[in-house]
């Protein structure tokens, strides 16, 4: 018989890992705590690998290894911003790049995590896409983050992760084989609370209307960045197959849910969908879903010679919103300094080994 490939224990639901512990340690005639065990080193202890549960056998943790995995991120880049951000750039096993970003605040502290290694949307102002799509992300490579994000936030006191936004690399409801289990995984299993952890997407309808489905409250944020089909459709290659009117209604589904906030994000971009005729239409959106409006300057990236908008523009915009009744904020960049800001991410990185490559055949 071929060998049975490796379970990753990680991507499991909480009880999924229940069941596939119960039915591991019965076959070998060990007793029923060795399962709680397990699952404490998991999700209390953070445990990097099978071989570091030490209060289990080594016998039993070498029965665990033939069996299991547990999927880690290789930490290959940590860059720590002046305004307190911090970006990893994990490298997971088959060599694949992705990142995520701690973002610290007042009163919390948000890990932005990636889903896919890459992106296919192609989204005009954004240094993800730019590279290009290279695979999904599996469960427990988007788990891991949050794991390895803990234990660097633990060892250099920077205080506990309380929010999730699934905002870096991907898109994410492109991948809800993997998302939606690592949804449960970490709202369940490490204990992070629904409203806490905020999916986002540029419009994949049919994902908005899965997790509307959902009984737990978790956040949505829509990238929105303009209120009209024709202006949208140039800046976000999607809106051409979920245009604006289909999005609403499930926007609207979504809301029905009760509890379940809405976010816009719309990035300003000077000179392309900051003039102020757009705001009262944005407004119009924003009531229909009782949106809240997040404004956020653009941040440059490779190959894009735009501007953000000025910051009086931003701020016009804002009253306009605000003054039709909508809740608005203008987002204050973080990390721009170490490309962690939004739609920097990968980008620049990846012109760095570019240009790395170029060099070396020279």
């Amino acid at each position: 018989m071929p060998p049975t490939q490796a379970t990753d224990l990680l991507s499991l639901t909480p009880d999924e890992l229940d069941l596939a512990l119960k039915e591991h340690f019965e076959a070998r005639g060990q007793p029923a705590y060795r399962s709680a065990q397990v699952r404490r080193w998991i999700y209390e202890g953070l445990a990097p690998s099978i071989e570091q549960m030490t209060d289990l056998p080594v016998g039993e943790r070498e029965a665990l290894h033939d069996r299991f995995a547990m999927v880690e991120a290789e930490a290959a880049q940590v860059a720590l911003s002046e305004d307190g951000t911090v970006k990893h750039l994990w490298r997971l096993a088959d060599g694949e790049l992705i990142e995520s970003v701690l973002i610290p605040s007042r009163k919390r502290m948000t890990l932005c995590i990636s889903s896919q290694a890459g992106c296919a949307i192609g989204c005009t102002f954004c240094a993800t896409g730019w590279g290009g799509f290279d695979r999904q992300l599996t469960a427990g490579e988007i788990v891991c983050q949050y794991r390895a994000s803990r234990r660097w936030v633990e060892k250099n006191e920077r205080g506990p992760i309380t929010n999730i936004v699934y905002m870096g690399m991907g898109e994410p409801l492109a991948n809800r084989k993997s998302v939606f289990p690592s949804l449960t995984i970490l709202n369940q299993g490490y204990g992070v609370g629904a409203r806490r952890i905020t999916v986002s997407t540029v419009g994949m309808v049919p994902g908005i209307l899965e997790l509307a489905e959902r009984p737990e409250q978790f956040r949505l944020a829509l990238s929105l960045h303009a209120p009209e089909t024709e202006l949208r459709g140039s800046l976000i290659p999607l809106e051409k197959r979920h245009p604006l009117p289909e999005l609403l209604e499930a926007l609207k589904k979504f809301d029905d849910g009760g509890g379940k906030r809405i976010t816009f994000e719309y990035t300003m971009i000077g000179g392309i969908n900051d003039d102020l005729s757009l705001a009262p239409k944005l407004a119009k959106i924003a009531n229909q879903v009782r949106a809240f409006v997040n404004l956020i300057p653009f941040n440059p990236i490779p190959y894009q010679d735009w501007l953000p908008s000025p910051p009086e523009q931003i701020r016009a915009f804002a009253a306009v919103l605000e003054a039709a009744g909508v809740s608005a904020a203008v987002r204050e960049t973080r990390g721009r300094d170490i490309d962690a800001a939004c739609g920097q991410l990968r980008g620049h990185t990846l012109v760095q080994l570019e240009k790395g490559r170029g060099s070396a055949t020279t």
